[in-house]
């Protein structure tokens, strides 16, 4: 499996006491970049590389490893996993993920912390890469939802204060929750089941809600006796500009920083990050504090930060550092400097503050959280269109994906592979471009976005959408990452249910004239003609584009035979799938539009009974 997929969830380990077969086990811990832990009476000719035996007791064993994977996968019973892992729980919010395999691998069971540690997710990635049947038995599962603990995690929320046990009770039963959000990415409310009930309060719009979520950067205090249960989610939406003299502590900075957010009532979860002159960036506190709290640290040139409007300019810092502001300016540019996906403007919400003579900070409210994400681009090519021929790579890229982008048809053709909690976004057959953007879009911003097309993306498909956009958007090739996994295009999927056709040499033509203009497609028709390529046509004829088919006829009649075998192969592998076998001179007397392939043989291509084959060589007879 993509490294892209897993990275998520390392380390992994896969466990079996049991060796008999253990090349299947091997195989999959490859799979998986798994280290695979077996018992010391197994063969070490059959060990992987990554491989780690144990004696004695498996639950001892298991003790001295717990702390140093986020994942354990074991293949046994589900009982006995039970009562092994048993000693070891903790708290859901700092248990490994635990995933159980059968010895045939014909099921994936999600046992143990299926939403924070992500077992439901992985379940899902290791049954679409080895086409078993996943087991998720989480109460959020049953709604199609992703549940509470979940809802923030693709957009780098961070969770606060409250119950979420009762809070998250409250909504797989049904009842009433009350949703006020002050700030962050909505996109996880269009995911939403329509059998939820939220509430999303306008104005003076007054409910008797069961449970109440709030999502913003305001720290709340909830009463300890409410018979409401609450919690708050915080979206990283508050960029920190910091000032100091040399030599501040981390100890200082932290103490300043926490104070002036509980003065202003904010949630230091919701610290998106920290910003600062670019003469501090080696202040060795500051660079501490961020790495400690992981925050990325942003620094800004003097030039760049004198070009900002603040409200408490001072001359004694511009003799210093030559710009009448740090704090104030920093805070502003780094939250300004996130909005990729709105217009709506960041602003200072804290002016700057002096603490201990030592550190000055300001707070400013960017219109859009920092994820801490890495963004990824998937460009799957999902096959024909029947699931069974899409690869395991491809479906376990559309399972780990936070939006899936593509065609409406194409969508409602993988609709069985999404799971709780992906946002979906359907865009007309002529919206390529607007597809394309969207995903780099949301891409950049940190989100981990499939795009689909059928057959191979690669041909007449998505992928070289994208990467034109990518390039002329300045992509330095890293940032996002991108991944491409191919599918059976429409000519491979229409020639294997015809037979052999494509045994020698052939092509592929599209006869869209909305990209190419309709000379350049006339002279490829005329060159794959003469040279005796079978041929493809792809996008034969659409309801306004009825003359191309016409004409492609008509150039091949000038060099092929009219008894030249011809395949029209409309919705290879659905459900609505039609085969005619005719001639070349025939196929204007048959149906054929943009869902159908037109294959047409060369000189040597015959017909038997309802198979087209074409031999690997020429006969001599066929070279005069």
């Amino acid at each position: 499996m993509n490294n892209h997929l897993l990275q998520d969830f390392q380390p992994i380990a896969l466990i079996s006491p049991v060796f008999r077969e253990i090349e299947p086990l091997i195989a999959l811990s490859q799979l998986l970049n798994a280290s695979l832990h077996l018992p010391d009476t197994t063969p070490s000719s059959k060990a992987a590389i990554h491989t780690y035996t144990y004696s004695g007791s498996l639950k001892d064993y298991l003790g001295t490893i717990w702390s140093d994977y986020r994942v354990f996968i074991f293949c046994l019973a589900s009982g006995a996993v039970v009562r092994l892992i048993a000693p070891f729980l903790r708290d859901k919010s700092s248990d490994p993920a635990i995933i159980v395999l059968d010895l045939q691998q014909k099921w994936v069971i999600s046992l143990c912390s299926g939403h924070q540690g992500g077992a439901d997710q992985l379940t899902q990635l290791i049954s679409a890469q080895i086409e078993a049947i996943p087991v998720i038995t989480s109460g959020s599962e049953g709604i199609n939802w992703s549940g509470l603990d979940r809802l923030g995690l693709p957009f780098g929320w961070r969770k606060g204060t409250g119950d979420w046990t009762k809070v998250s009770a409250a909504i797989v039963q049904g009842k009433a929750v009350q949703v006020i959000q002050e700030g962050g990415s909505t996109l996880w409310q269009q995911s939403a089941p329509n059998s939820l009930y939220f509430d999303f309060p306008e104005g003076d719009d007054v409910l008797s809600p069961r449970a109440r979520i709030w999502i913003s950067a305001t720290q709340r205090k909830f009463a300890p006796d409410s018979q409401l249960p609450k919690v708050q989610w915080h979206p990283r939406l508050l960029w920190l500009g910091i000032g100091c003299i040399r030599g501040t502590s981390l100890e200082t900075l932290e103490t300043a920083i926490r104070h002036v957010l509980q003065q202003h009532h904010l949630a230091y979860e919701a610290i998106a990050g920290i910003a600062t002159i670019e003469l501090k960036q080696d202040e060795v506190g500051l660079v501490e504090f961020c790495e400690k709290e992981q925050f990325p640290l942003k620094v800004f040139t003097s030039e760049q930060l004198r070009a900002v409007n603040v409200p408490n300019p001072s001359q004694a810092v511009e003799d210093t550092v030559n710009t009448p502001s740090v704090a104030e300016a920093a805070a502003i540019l780094a939250a300004q400097s996130e909005n990729l996906l709105e217009e709506n403007p960041s602003g200072l919400i804290v002016p700057k503050q002096v603490f201990a003579q030592c550190v000055t900070v300001a707070i400013a409210h960017s219109a859009v959280e920092y994820t801490g994400r890495m963004g990824q681009l998937f460009l799957v090519g999902m096959g024909p269109g029947d699931l069974g021929q899409m690869t395991p790579s491809a479906k376990a890229a559309i399972a780990s994906s936070d939006v899936i982008i593509g065609y409406s048809l194409y969508l409602d053709l993988i609709k069985p592979l999404k799971h709780s909690g992906q946002r979906v976004e359907a865009f007309p057959i002529t919206q390529e471009k607007e597809r394309s953007q969207r995903a780099i879009e949301l891409a950049r911003w940190g989100l981990t976005v499939t795009v689909v097309s059928s057959g191979d993306c690669g041909i007449y498909g998505m992928a070289g959408l994208v990467f034109e956009e990518l390039t002329a958007q300045g992509w330095d090739g890293k940032i996002p990452k991108i991944e491409v996994f191919p599918g059976i295009t429409a000519l491979q999927a229409a020639a294997a249910r015809v037979g052999a056709p494509l045994m020698h040499d052939f092509c592929a033509i599209s006869l869209s004239d909305l990209l190419t203009p309709w000379e350049v497609i006339e002279k490829r028709l005329k060159a794959a003609a003469e040279a005796d390529f079978v041929t493809a046509l792809y996008n034969p004829r659409s309801q306004t584009r009825t003359q191309q088919i016409v004409k492609a006829q008509e150039y091949f009649l000038q060099y092929r035979s009219p008894n030249t075998p011809v395949a029209l192969v409309y919705c290879a592998y659905r459900a609505e799938e039609q085969i005619i076998l005719t001639n070349l001179s025939k196929i204007l007397d048959f149906p054929i539009d943009m869902l159908t392939t037109v294959l047409i043989g060369n000189r040597s291509t015959y017909q038997h009974g309802d198979w087209l084959i074409t031999p690997r060589g020429y006969s001599l007879g066929l070279l005069t």
